[in-house]
C-alpha cells in the first residue's frame, strides 16, 4: 500500500516542518510532553473544551488529512487510549459513590474514542476500528488495513496510533523501573549507562492508498510482528522477511532502530546492527519523542519523509554509512523486548 499523505504530533515540532530545519527542542527528565498546535481553526471550540488531549491530538491530526479527501475507513493502534479520562470516570464513581456521573470523561475514555471522532467529524461512515495490543498496536492497524486493500474492501483509508502519558500509568511504569530516574536530557539519553528511558506520547496518521499515484510519497511494502523471541533468532527473522520482500540486508539503504537508552534491552538493537547492517545508515528516534508503544509510528512518519528526500536532524543520527536518498527502509522495534514488530519502506 502506498501512503500519500501523513501528519504528526509528537514532543518535536512536527505537525509543519521546523523538525527538519533543525527545531529541536531539548525535553528534561522523564516526559516528553507533545507540543500541540493550535486546534482553533479546526475542531469548534465547544467540542475541543470537552476533549481529552488523547482525542485533541488524535483529531488535531488525523482530521486535516481527510477533511478533502474521500477516505473509506479509519483503522487506528494505541495502547492505552485515553487513559487519564478513563481514570477520571472510575475516579469519579468514587467520588459521587455510584451517582450521577458526567458523561464526558466516559465518552471520552474508551481506545476507540480518537477513531470515533474522526469518523464522526468527516462524516466517514466506513469500516471502523482500534487495535489495542500494546507495542504492537500500530503493526496490527497496518496489517488490518493491508489485508482490507487485498480484500479490495476499500481503495483509501486512514491509519495511525495516538498515545498519551497519564499521571497514573506513568507512575506506576516509574515504579516497575520502565523510566530513568535522577536528571537527564534528551540529549545524554541514548548515552547513559543505565536501565529504563523517558516517556513519550504523540499521534501519527496516514492516508493510504492500494495503487501507486502521482501523489505516493512512499510504499509499505510488509510488516511483520511476533511475540516472545529468543535474541539469536533475530536476525534469522529478519533475512527470511527481506527475503520474502526479495531483497537481502545490503539492500536495506538504512534502519530505524528504536533504542531507547535502556541498557538491559538496547543491545538487541545494536547486534541486530552489527550482524546484517553494519553498511546501512541508521538512525534513532527516542530520543526526539521518548519512548512509548506505538513509537513505531512515529518512526514510519520519519521515514516517510527520509525517503522524500528529508534531512534528518543531526541527532537523530546513528550512523551515516550511504549518501544517496534510501530507497528501502527497515524500521524495528520492541516492547520491553517482548513484543517485536518490523515495517518494511520503500520508495
Amino acid at each position: 500500500m502506498y501512503i500519500t499523505d501523513l501528519a504528526c504530533i509528537s514532543p518535536q515540532r512536527t505537525f509543519d516542518n521546523a523538525f527538519f530545519e533543525g527545531d529541536i527542542k531539548v525535553h528534561e527528565d522523564d516526559r516528553y510532553m507533545a507540543i500541540e498546535p493550535a486546534y482553533g481553526q479546526l475542531i469548534p471550540a465547544g467540542l475541543l473544551r470537552r476533549m481529552g488531549k488523547a482525542v485533541r491530538m488524535g483529531v488535531g491530526a488525523g482530521l486535516p488529512l481527510i477533511q478533502n479527501e474521500k477516505i473509506e475507513g479509519i483503522i487506528l493502534g494505541t495502547a492505552n487510549g485515553g487513559l487519564e479520562d478513563c481514570l477520571k470516570f472510575l475516579n469519579q464513581i468514587v467520588d459521587y459513590n455510584e451517582g450521577t456521573l458526567t458523561p464526558t470523561n466516559f465518552v471520552q475514555s474508551t481506545p476507540n474514542a480518537v477513531a470515533g471522532n474522526l469518523a464522526l467529524l468527516s462524516k466517514t461512515t466506513g469500516y471502523n476500528t482500534t487495535h489495542v495490543h500494546k507495542g504492537l498496536a500500530f503493526e496490527a492497524a497496518l496489517l488490518d488495513t493491508m489485508l482490507l486493500l487485498e480484500e479490495k474492501r476499500g481503495k483509501r483509508f486512514l491509519v495511525g496510533s495516538i498515545e498519551e502519558i497519564s499521571d497514573y500509568n506513568h507512575n506506576i511504569d516509574l515504579l516497575a523501573g520502565s523510566f530513568k530516574t535522577g536528571h537527564f536530557t534528551s540529549e545524554n539519553l541514548l548515552t547513559l549507562d543505565s536501565p529504563g528511558s523517558a516517556n513519550g506520547e504523540g499521534a501519527a496518521m496516514f492516508v493510504v492508498d492500494a495503487e501507486r499515484s502521482e501523489g505516493s510519497k512512499a510504499q509499505v511494502k510488509d510488516v511483520f510482528q511476533s511475540n516472545n523471541l529468543a535474541e539469536n533468532e533475530i536476525a534469522e527473522i529478519v533475512e527470511a522477511f527481506l527475503q520474502r520482500n526479495n531483497l537481502q540486508p545490503d539492500d536495506v539503504d538504512a534502519v530505524i532502530l528504536g533504542i531507547s537508552g535502556d541498557n538491559r534491552s538496547d543491545h538487541w538493537y545494536f547486534n541486530l546492527q552489527k550482524a546484517l547492517f553494519g553498511q546501512s545508515n541508521c538512525y534513532t528516534y527516542k530520543n526526539m519523542v521518548g519512548d512509548y508503544p506505538t513509537g513505531s509510528a512515529f518512526a514510519t512518519w520519519m521515514g516517510v519523509h527520509i525517503i522524500s528526500g528529508k534531512r534528518v536532524p543531526d541527532a537523530c543520527v546513528q550512523a551515516q554509512k550511504k549518501s544517496r536518498t534510501p530507497k528501502h527502509i527497515l524500521i524495528y522495534n520492541h516492547y520491553k523486548a517482548s513484543q517485536h514488530g518490523f515495517i518494511l519502506l520503500g520508495s
